[in-house]
């Protein structure tokens, strides 16, 4: 081959440069989608709002808030895994899509493991165990007494089945060896007008939503299922001071792409909201709603989702829960 057809094609690569740029442009170049998969005014679409605004300042288009609800949260991952891996399309996902459902439901449409990929943590919520003022329990110990006395006379609501709620309220079945009947709702904005007015007798839910309906008195909240008492609610005891030494269960939510999404735009993703995380005027408005910023990035947040994926198997596993 001669010098000048071998210089010829070693160009090649750098003259085709500028014309792939131009076939692929910079991310992003319209809005980006970031799916709910539960209702609007829940702990998980809150979050969402918080971080879309911040990050439509920093990318530069609108990130776009889209409610999914439905299925435990399943309906919006599918719609997320099976959506153009590009980096429009994304997922607010929770410790219920990530780390429950896998085990909950006999079959999903999608693998979480292998069809998502992680972008980065946001925060934690604590769940509380939240009732109507009607039950005559002022105490976690005395609702555990209420149910010994009536097996399966009392039921608690959840944002769905799969949710936080759920397996918390599935956690304290187990360990305080009582029976409550679950009642699963499309997300949080479903359960509270029915625990308000007394057609629910509990609630097992993200605390934040709740917190107007405390304060007014409207509602009473017994525990709250973090390690630590919550700092929305000093006065009120975790479940394992209460009555069960050693039990925690918090909510927590982060962002996730389709698996193929191009790693840039998962690494520019996941510097903006870690970054914002870190910021004070987010931070306030995370904890304004009742949760406590978390942020991790891709690496991490993996790590994060296996120990939650251990235990949240073992928990469905000595529950006995299944579903379809």
């Amino acid at each position: 081959m001669s010098l000048h057809r071998r210089a010829l094609l070693g160009a090649l690569p750098l003259l085709a440069t500028p014309a792939l740029l131009r076939a692929q442009p910079a991310w992003p170049n319209r809005p980006v989608r970031l799916i709910v998969p539960f209702q609007a005014g829940g702990a998980t679409d809150v979050t969402a709002r918080v971080i879309a605004e911040r990050l439509s300042q920093t990318i530069g288009q609108p990130m776009v808030v889209d409610n999914r609800p439905g299925a435990g949260g399943n309906i919006g991952v599918d719609a997320v895994a099976k959506s153009d891996p590009d980096g429009y399309t994304l997922l607010m996902c929770t410790i219920g899509t990530a780390a429950i459902n896998e085990y909950l439901y006999k079959k999903l449409p999608f693998d979480p493991r292998k069809d998502l990929a992680s972008v980065a943590m946001v925060n934690v919520v604590a769940n509380g165990i939240i009732v109507h003022p009607d039950v005559p329990a002022k105490s976690l110990p005395e609702l555990i007494a209420l149910a010994k006395k009536d097996p399966g006379g009392l039921n608690y609501g959840t944002p769905g089945n799969g949710t936080s709620g759920h397996l918390c309220g599935e956690y304290l079945k187990s360990q305080a060896k009582i029976d409550m009947q679950h009642v699963p709702y499309r997300g949080t904005g479903g359960v509270i007008p029915e625990l308000l007015a007394g057609r629910l007798q509990l609630a097992i839910d993200n605390l934040p939503a709740y917190l107007p309906h405390l304060q007014a008195g409207r509602l009473r909240l017994l525990a709250v299922t973090s390690k630590d008492r919550w700092f929305t609610a000093p006065d009120v005891p975790t479940v394992a001071e209460a009555a069960l030494p050693g039990f925690e269960a918090v909510a927590w939510f982060g962002v996730q792409a389709p698996a193929k999404a191009p790693k840039p735009v998962i690494e520019k993703l996941s510097s903006a909201i870690v970054s914002a995380c870190g910021e004070p005027e987010i931070q306030a408005k995370l904890r304004d709603v009742g949760s406590e910023p978390r942020p991790l990035g891709p690496a991490e947040f993996d790590r994060f989702i296996e120990t939650e994926n251990k235990k949240w198997s073992e928990v469905v596993r000595i529950s006995g829960a299944k579903l379809e």
